[in-house]
């Protein structure tokens, strides 16, 4: 089962559109808070952070399961929480495609990951955020 790829610019568009949808930004809480993260805004606010990963080794975050279980069923009370469409975002995409593979494989049946992540590639100055990805597309983000 191959996860659905999304462009950056395509889930901001399904995001607004589909009311059944969310984005689900799955880096460390660092870096959700000193990179930047997506301004939900224009999405009613469909939006939750659960790390795939934890510092400081960057183990396995275990409770990964139950916390989207938990943040989708407070957002989304009256849905079948394995019918929504979930729409993972980190770095530069390979966190979220586990992510988004491995609740596949919980049975989530719209499972999405969005290509080079928030950050994207490096540049040729070891820089990201301005080749690809959500802020190289200059979508809609903030920074705490």
């Amino acid at each position: 089962m191959s996860i659905t790829q999304i462009t950056p610019i395509d889930a901001l568009e399904f995001l607004k559109q589909n009311k059944n949808s969310i984005l689900i930004d799955v880096r460390t809480s660092e870096e959700f808070n000193f990179v930047g993260f997506v301004d939900s805004s224009s999405f009613d606010n469909r939006m939750t952070l659960i790390p795939w990963q934890t510092l400081p080794l960057m183990e396995e975050n275990k409770q990964f399961a139950i916390q989207i279980e938990e943040s989708l069923k407070k957002i989304f009370p009256n849905n079948n929480i394995k019918d929504l469409h979930l729409l993972f975002l980190c770095r530069t995409s390979a966190r979220s495609n586990n992510s988004a593979q491995y609740v596949k494989n919980l049975g989530y049946k719209n499972s999405y990951n969005i290509t080079n992540g928030f950050e994207g590639e490096l540049d040729k100055n070891q820089q990201r955020g301005k080749i690809n990805g959500w802020k190289a597309n200059q979508l809609p983000w903030k920074q705490r």
